[in-house]
C-alpha cells in the first residue's frame, strides 16, 4: 500500500527545487532546477539577470514548472513577468524557506513572478 500523496500546499512549501522550463530566442529548450516560492496561482523565482533563464524569460515569458518527484507529478504551465520590487510577503517566503534575504543577495537580484495557467497532476 502506498502513502497517498500530500497536499499541494504543503508539498510546494516543502520542495526545495522546482524545474523550470524557459524557450531559447532560436526555439531550443532550456530546463534548469531553481529555488521558488508559492503564493497561491503565483510562482516566484528570484535568478541573475544576464542568466540563460532571464534572457529567455524577457524574450518569452511562456514557462512550464515542475516539482522534482517524477514519482507524483505536478507540473504548472503559466507567463513570467519580472517584478521591480517583490512585496515584504514574498521576501519573507524566501527568508522563511531558503534562508535567504533576496533583498541583500547581490548576484540573484532579478525576481520573476509566474502566473499559474494550467495544473498538471499524475500522468496526465
Amino acid at each position: 500500500m502506498t502513502d497517498s500523496p500530500a497536499p499541494v500546499e504543503q508539498r510546494l512549501d516543502q520542495a526545495r527545487n522546482v524545474w523550470l522550463a524557459t524557450v531559447r530566442p532560436d526555439g531550443r529548450p532550456h530546463l534548469v532546477p531553481i529555488w521558488f516560492v508559492s503564493d497561491g496561482d503565483r510562482w516566484y523565482i528570484c535568478t541573475a539577470p544576464g542568466s540563460i533563464k532571464a534572457r529567455n524569460l524577457h524574450h518569452n515569458p511562456d514557462v512550464a514548472l515542475a516539482l522534482e518527484d517524477g514519482d507524483q507529478p505536478y507540473i504548472v504551465e503559466g507567463r513570467a513577468r519580472p517584478v521591480a520590487q517583490p512585496t515584504a510577503d514574498i521576501i519573507g517566503k524566501f527568508q522563511a524557506k531558503y534562508d535567504w534575504d533576496i533583498t541583500t543577495d547581490t548576484h540573484y537580484t532579478q525576481v520573476f513572478e509566474v502566473t499559474v495557467a494550467r495544473r498538471i497532476m499524475g500522468s496526465q
